[in-house]
């Protein structure tokens, strides 16, 4: 594809050289003739046949946004299946009894 587009700009090209080196022709006549037989119809050409890419990549987007979103929110709630956690996870604190508290700071015990 990038082939036939490098190719077309060379053809426009040597079309523009060949307006301004003319007896008749112009500079400004080689670059409206390069910029209109040339870059532009070339954009055009390439812009829609990317077009199928571009909506590859915003599905892949989306869904990449969509499972970040679903991960957040499994990550925020634990227990989000329901089901009692299997083991203690890792970096949870034990929780203390007010007994077991009473019985370190040395005050008397119920």
């Amino acid at each position: 594809m990038y082939l036939v587009a490098i190719g077309w700009l060379y053809v426009a090209l040597m079309m523009a050289v060949a307006e301004a080196t003319h007896s008749n022709g112009s500079v400004l006549g080689a670059v409206i003739t390069f910029v209109l037989y040339g870059l532009a119809p070339t954009a055009l050409v390439l812009y829609i046949l990317n077009t199928p890419h571009r909506k590859r990549a915003l599905r892949q987007r989306e869904l990449d946004e969509a499972q970040a979103a679903s991960a957040a929110a499994a990550a925020a709630e634990p227990d989000a299946g329901g089901e009692a956690p299997a083991a203690a996870q890792a970096g949870a604190v034990a929780p203390v009894r007010e007994e077991a508290l009473r019985l370190t700071d040395g005050a008397p015990g119920r």
